[in-house]
């Protein structure tokens, strides 16, 4: 029988095939038109006496179920709306956990949230070992809790502990690591994925032994093990989450409740707090992230023109950066990538960074030997220009000198073919400056990634104004493919992410000269919710980089925000650089306080030996969101000055970017939607009193009094 996405064939040796095919979808995921279909479906199957046993399987070539279809909560008025869908998810799915006979999940491809939750409700789960196969609960990274069951059922398969680590992370797990954690019953190639779930259907319900390790039965075995669990999940969460998101504290209530009250208890507190969460503004901020990020993969073209295959790449420079973007070009585009280097140390330092990398995966178990050494083929180093006559793409990551880059530039288009995009890694020089000479200037654009390359998220594309339409699609494509999530913005000083960050990071450095303590001002801004603290950040990026950018920052775009304080010069002065160097405001090396059982280093603190160098005697006067207010607000009038004068085309880039480039806090959505939720007008009075009390870099711009005068928001 059909029922549109869901299929049921039965076999003449009785076991029935239940197959998800969403038609017109690249990915099954599960939507709330569908309780109906399953429904009929399950009363076919409870009416069927022959039936020995069901499998559960995807119509989609490479994926299960990809989870629940997350548009389907805007929809919901109210958290009884949201709640009602989670009750709904939770009875069909006891419904499915609740036949006679046998009931196996047959997966390949992704299986998450809801996906992962049906498959926790049948009896038994068996897996292909493909790369592509990868099982999670992600719900907390949606601001949400899984609604349906999976916060009671995957505790009694896998254990309390690990099922929190899972929930909390929202991490996803291999094939192997699943079978290893008792998620699933089986893992096997993909050729024999159907045959190996029927054979497990036809053996009955697959009995399942919890495995615990010696602690895990210490703690969740008895009620004071479970206090002291449920205590020791709700402190790590608040360390990490400094009360910002709900979600990981609902998780770990509605799991104790669960284990402590029964199964029908934890249900009904899973609805209820999903509901809730559903209606919490910290949610609708990550699905607005989600939704505009899955909206920026479908731009596959820019203004019309369509993107070039880029089937080899090279990469100019074996440093820091240059070894990040060969790695993500080999392992994530699996596009062969040239080093090119005018030292053979440089190539080695630069093969060594993705041989690093891969190596912890193979360690961990995330990776085959065979496919390490197959990406690690993907790269090879050259002193010369040998290679580049096939090259699509050359990223320039050399020194930030205009004479150097000029060279490349030449050198490429000598070397190169036709129709070789020269992309350059710049993060101060200005593409048009870097294309002035050039045979081509319509193949050049700007390609900034952000350090480390492997981890940051974000790249931005900038297009000078004689770059074609096709380059800009063309490496739109490549920035994708490498895992990034790209945005174009203006050919200005600083693009967009250094403005906006430079006024954040220079008021920081006021404070401290104020007499505000690093630490304190550091936890002010933890505390709203950026990863890091500026002051840690100026660390890690280099004082001596942060001295350099303000000035051109100052020069092209004028503003007093863009003024670094004088008294940094002092630092650089003091041999300080930061981390770098092992000198700046936080003690590293052998100066920095050790873990004394495992000898490394222990919490951050000070180099109080700072405070005398830049002639300041430290003393908290300040409240701490008073500190957290003067940095953010100089960085939402830079950003509202960024859409005004084109450097970003829309608020939705302007969010993303500050959000993957320099971790602006996701639960408030971004710096565009974090001044809609303030209100403009309060953002414009907040401004003007910071102008009266502190100097005119606290100005509001015009397009924010416009915008405060009309009751206008950016996002409508």
């Amino acid at each position: 029988m059909s029922a549109n996405s869901f299929s049921l064939d039965i076999r003449q040796d009785g076991i029935a095939i239940l197959t998800m095919d969403v038609p017109g979808d690249s990915m099954n995921t599960l939507k709330a038109a569908f309780v109906a279909q399953i429904r009929t479906v399950l009363a076919d199957v409870k009416a069927n006496r022959d039936l020995i046993g069901l499998v559960i399987t995807s119509g989609k070539k490479d994926s299960f179920i990809a989870g629940a279809d997350i548009s389907m909560l805007a929809a919901c008025t109210s958290a009884k709306d949201a709640e009602s869908l989670s009750r709904e998810g939770q009875i069909i799915f006891a419904e499915i956990e609740a036949l006679t006979i046998p009931v196996i999940a047959a997966i390949h491809g992704p299986c998450l949230g809801g996906g992962l939750e049906l498959a926790l409700a049948c009896h038994g789960r068996v897996v292909t070992d493909h790369d592509k196969t990868v099982l999670g609960l992600p719900e907390v990274q949606l601001g949400l809790l899984p609604g349906s069951g999976g916060t009671q059922r995957l505790p009694r398969l896998i254990g309390v502990a690990k099922a929190l680590d899972l929930m909390l992370t929202g991490k996803q797990v291999r094939a192997k690591q699943a079978k290893k954690l008792g998620l699933v019953d089986d893992v096997v190639p993909a050729s024999i994925l159907l045959s190996a779930a029927i054979k497990l259907a036809k053996q009955g319900k697959p009995r399942h032994r919890l495995k615990r390790d010696l602690q895990s039965k210490l703690l969740e075995t008895n009620k004071l093990g479970r206090k002291v669990l449920f205590e020791q999940a709700r402190k790590g969460v608040n360390a990490k989450t400094r009360g910002n998101y709900p979600a990981p504290q609902r998780i770990i209530e509605v799991v104790r409740i669960g284990v402590t009250q029964g199964m029908q208890a934890g249900l009904a507190a899973e609805s209820r707090h999903f509901g809730e969460l559903v209606m919490s503004a910290e949610s609708a901020a990550l699905r607005a992230i989600f939704f505009a990020t899955t909206e920026m993969k479908k731009e596959l073209t820019y203004q019309g023109a369509e993107p070039r295959k880029v089937a080899h790449a090279a990469v100019l420079g074996g440093g820091l950066m240059g070894g990040g973007i060969a790695f993500v070009t080999a392992t994530k585009a699996r596009v062969p990538v040239r080093i090119k280097d005018v030292a053979s140390a440089g190539i080695g330092n630069a093969m060594r960074y993705s041989y690093d990398i891969l190596a912890k995966k193979l360690k961990r178990r995330h990776l085959l030997r065979s496919e390490l050494e197959k990406q690690m083929s993907l790269l090879t180093g050259t002193l010369d220009y040998s290679g580049f006559h096939r090259v699509d793409m050359v990223v320039e990551a050399v020194f930030e000198d205009l004479a150097l880059k000029h060279q490349m530039l030449q050198e490429v288009e000598h070397e190169c073919g036709e129709q070789t995009v020269f992309a350059s890694n710049t993060s101060s020089l200005p593409i048009s400056q870097i294309a002035a000479g050039a045979s081509h200037p319509e193949r050049v654009i700007g390609l900034h990634y952000f350090s480390p390359v492997d981890k940051m998220p974000l790249a931005e594309i900038i297009p000078h104004a004689g770059t074609s339409a096709e380059t800009v699609a063309t490496t739109l494509a490549f920035a994708r493919a490498q895992g990034k999530t790209p945005i174009v913005v203006k050919d200005e000083a600083g693009f967009y992410v250094n403005r906006i960050l430079a006024p954040y990071m220079n008021e920081a450095a006021r404070l401290v000269l104020e007499g505000e303590p690093v630490d304190v001002l550091d936890s002010a801004l933890l505390d709203f919710g950026f990863p890091v603290g500026p002051i840690t950040l100026l660390d890690e990026v280099g004082i001596d980089v942060g001295a350099k950018i303000s000035p051109i920052l100052q020069k092209e775009l004028g503003g007093e925000q863009f003024q670094a304080p004088k008294a940094l010069d002092q630092l650089l002065q003091d041999g300080r650089k930061g981390r770098k160097n092992g000198k700046g405001f936080y003690l590293y090396g052998k100066a920095a306080p050790r873990n004394k059982l495992t000898g490394k280093e222990g919490k951050k603190q000070v180099d109080e030996s700072v405070y005398g160098v830049l002639g300041v005697k430290p003393v908290a006067k300040l409240a701490k969101l008073e500190i957290a207010e003067r940095c953010v607000l100089l960085m939402l009038n830079e950003a509202a000055m960024a859409l005004d004068s084109g450097v970003i085309s829309s608020a939705r880039d302007g969010d993303i970017g500050a959000i993957f480039g320099i971790g602006f806090p996701p639960f408030l959505g971004g710096p565009f939607r974090y001044m809609d939720t303030l209100g403009i007008d309060h953002l414009v009075e907040r401004l003007a009193y910071y102008q009266k009390h502190h100097g005119q870099r606290f100005a509001p711009c015009p397009r924010l009094q416009a915008m405060a005068q009309a009751q206008q928001t950016f996002y409508g």
